[in-house]
């Protein structure tokens, strides 16, 4: 069924199925508005965006519910529509440290495509509206619209084009580095500082 409307318990169970009515309803037009926003979206055509957000599963977690864990087998990406949501385990966070995850955010974005593992656990800090992605409705809109899945390669092309410069343009300032007399010694402390900034401070990565 297409736009159902899953309310969870605090056990990550699922209380009730929402067909798409009642308190919990969620007009369409207001979830493509979040989809808008998300960068691997941004490009698509305005009925290709309504009919993602009408084949998603739209879901309440409870505060405490797990979104995704960290090295789960995840088949779904989850857009958080409203409500607030932490992420407590995963890359560059230090043990028991948390990171707010902000409205809008798309999490596990990659696993609504491809079989992969989930880096993160994410948990509802509040009562969290999310649109769930599903990689088997996912694949089925693209059959039917190939033009969403060329979209996605060129978006995740880019990504890794940006992501290769990014590594030659460290090679180019390693190797001026390692020349004698390339970098100024004033440079060095500078550089070095740099080395040893946070894993806050570097750019994101998804």
């Amino acid at each position: 069924m297409f736009g159902t409307q899953v309310i969870h318990a605090s056990d990550g169970s699922e209380a009730a199925t929402v067909p798409g009515c009642g308190d919990f309803q969620m007009a369409i037009d207001a979830l493509v508005l979040p989809l808008l926003n998300v960068p691997l979206f941004q490009g698509l055509k305005p009925l290709q965006l309504t009919e993602i957000a009408r084949r998603a599963d739209r879901i309440v977690y409870k505060p405490g519910d797990v979104i995704v864990t960290a090295h789960g087998e995840v088949d779904a990406a989850v857009l958080v529509v409203s409500g607030e949501a932490v992420r407590t385990e995963g890359p560059g966070l230090a043990t028991g440290a948390n990171e707010a995850i902000p409205t809008g955010a798309l999490i596990s974005e990659m696993t609504m495509l491809i079989e992969t593992e989930c880096t993160s656990t994410v948990v509802a800090r509040t009562p969290v509206r999310a649109l769930r992605i599903t990689r088997s409705e996912m694949h089925a809109h693209m059959a039917e619209d190939p033009s969403i899945a060329d979209h996605f390669i060129a978006k995740i092309s880019g990504r890794l084009s940006s992501c290769v410069e990014g590594m030659r343009e460290i090679d180019r300032t390693l190797a001026e580095i390692d020349e004698p007399g390339a970098v100024e010694a004033s440079a060095l402390p500078a550089h070095r500082a740099a080395q040893d900034a946070p894993a806050s401070a570097a750019a994101t990565v998804h």
